[in-house]
């Protein structure tokens, strides 16, 4: 008797212990509950911690309080310059009204369907307002905020709120966007062009100016060259008048060994001359004569004027001033 009771205990405690466990139930941090009696929610539980229900009677269903996301496939939109475009975009959001959602939608997977829908719809009125440029650059944020505003309208019946909608990328399609990298292509090319030509234009300006420079810095040296050898002739024609008239026979005599120096030099000329030539009567001693005259050459300083006296130089030419500057 003593063993039945005691198995008889055990599973009353056992019995006890599960219907104790059967009547409370918990809630985490992350999700709110809903109990349900006879398919009917009487009670909505939205702080975490232990409740408890009525064993094999009530039922509990766990909603996720989260931020969730919903990624939406790439959609082709027409923007209202009658550009396409390519958006890739995702939204996220968030249970607001467990209730409603449970009984309008019921899991996850039927709310990211019906939001998508939702999305795209809203991605496709506001985009379709809207140019590419502003789309691309202007006016993104205030365009997303439009969408995220205008899903939420449509949201809120399901208990559902849109935290946020973002486009990740919004381009032209493939054949698109060739056409407007030749184009950015084309463009380069002809602002390069330009600048290229601009460059030569500069280039044959600079080098015009600096080869007229080089004509006149020229010129200017020229006629100061030719000023200071007039100058210089001057000068020394004035010295030759000057050593002629101090002294005929020594200049007659200086004249001469200059021609011996250059006539006689070894530069492969040949000179046929007469050896009673008067270009040899320094070689001659003083007072020999020439052969056949018969008579004895006087003294070299009393040759006759027209043998010994060289021409006279040439008049000096007078100096040029130099121009007004």
């Amino acid at each position: 008797m003593r063993s039945l009771a005691s198995g008889a205990a055990i599973i009353l405690v056992a019995a006890l212990a599960f219907l104790g466990f059967s009547s409370v139930f918990t809630v985490d941090q992350t999700q709110q509950a809903i109990v349900l009696r006879f398919g009917q929610a009487i009670n909505v539980v939205r702080e975490p911690g232990l409740y408890f229900k009525l064993p094999f009677v009530d039922g509990v269903v766990r909603v996720d309080k989260r931020i969730l996301a919903l990624d939406l496939p790439v959609e082709e939109v027409i923007a209202s310059d009658q550009k396409r475009i390519r958006v890739d975009a995702f939204a996220r959001y968030k249970i607001i009204d467990p209730l409603r959602f449970y009984q309008t939608l019921g899991s996850i997977e039927r709310a990211n369907s019906q939001l998508a829908t939702f999305v795209n719809s809203g991605l496709r009125r506001v985009l379709g307002e809207s140019t590419f440029q502003q789309v691309v650059r202007d006016e993104r944020e205030t365009l997303m905020n439009r969408i995220r505003d205008q899903v939420n309208g449509q949201s809120t019946g399901l208990g559902i709120q849109i935290v946020d909608v973002r486009i990740r990328r919004a381009d032209l399609p493939e054949q698109n966007s060739q056409a407007v990298y030749q184009r950015m292509q084309t463009e380069r090319q002809r602002e390069a062009s330009e600048i290229r030509a601009e460059g030569a234009e500069a280039a044959q300006r600079i080098r015009a100016r600096a080869d007229r420079d080089v004509v006149v810095l020229q010129a200017e040296a020229n006629r100061e060259a030719e000023r200071m050898r007039g100058v210089g002739d001057g000068q020394r024609n004035a010295i030759f008048a000057g050593a002629y008239g101090r002294d005929p026979d020594f200049f007659a005599f200086y004249r001469s060994m200059q021609a011996y120096e250059t006539g006689l030099a070894n530069n492969g000329t040949r000179l046929v001359l007469s050896p009673d030539s008067e270009f040899f009567k320094y070689f001659r001693q003083p007072g020999s004569a020439p052969a056949g005259t018969g008579a004895a050459s006087p003294a070299p300083t009393a040759a006759p004027a027209d043998a010994a006296t060289p021409p006279a130089p040439p008049a000096p030419t007078p100096a040029v001033p130099a121009p007004a500057q």
